[in-house]
């Protein structure tokens, strides 16, 4: 594990409001820390909305101004969107070029994304759109964006190898101890939620959200040893140097 803070992280979520629900607090913490956070989004959440009076190009439309406002709250302001069809990723070698060709620009020393492992305990976390995110960024970190005969495009574009040290996986099935960090977000947890109450299209009984995700910060604080009345989200740590 690096022995400093990282000086870039490169956030690669399917979905609007993904990087809120398992990482704003986190991301808060770091941008307050001075570390650069770039938010990548796969989608552009097309088709998240029950309201057929909307078009997808409508609905992207307010869920991109819901994360671009989310991200402004917890100090991120650079926000790539590739707009793959929300519902509809796969990890092909497609979307492994268009993220190790991010990750060859943005030249992150962490990565954060969506765990490619379904976890039949937390089904929510498990969108097909997620899983595939997750394996597709995990395959550009380790071997695409490294590797200078990997899309041997990107090379002839200007985009130089880069080596991601370690990659942080969000609401995967059980971690274990050994590859598992945290992050105290007591402080930052105000910052989470004011970022997820601006996804006011993804949710509206905000009351009650509110809490689940307190209740969820405080059991995590416990489940990773810190004292009580803190919070803390928790990742699972790849090694990829």
């Amino acid at each position: 594990m690096p022995d400093t803070e990282p000086e870039r992280i490169l956030v690669i979520c399917a979905h609007p409001d993904d990087m809120d629900f398992g990482a704003a607090g986190s991301i808060a913490h770091w941008t307050t820390a001075g570390i650069t956070v770039t938010y990548c989004l796969v989608t552009s959440g097309q088709a998240g909305s029950e309201d057929r009076s909307l078009t997808p190009d409508q609905v992207a439309e307010v869920r991109i101004a819901e994360q671009t406002a989310a991200a402004a709250l917890v100090g991120v302001t650079n926000l790539i969107w590739l707009g793959w069809p929300d519902g509809a990723v796969e990890p092909t070698l497609v979307l492994r070029r268009e993220l190790s060709r991010i990750i060859r620009s943005v030249r992150p020393d962490r990565v954060v994304t969506q765990s490619p492992q379904l976890n039949l305990d937390r089904i929510y976390a498990s969108h097909p759109d997620h899983l595939a995110t997750g394996q597709a960024a995990l395959a550009a970190v380790y071997p695409d964006a490294r590797n200078p005969h990997a899309h041997p495009e990107l090379l002839a574009d200007g985009f130089e190898p880069w080596v991601v040290p370690e990659v942080w996986l969000m609401a995967g099935p059980t971690t274990p101890e050994s590859s598992r960090v945290h992050v105290d977000i007591t402080t930052t947890m105000d910052n989470k939620i004011a970022a997820l109450r601006c996804h006011r299209s993804q949710n509206q009984t905000w009351a009650e959200l509110d809490d689940v995700i307190r209740a969820w910060g405080t059991l995590t604080a416990v489940e990773v040893g810190l004292p009580e009345g803190r919070m803390a989200e928790a990742f699972r740590r790849v090694d990829t140097p």
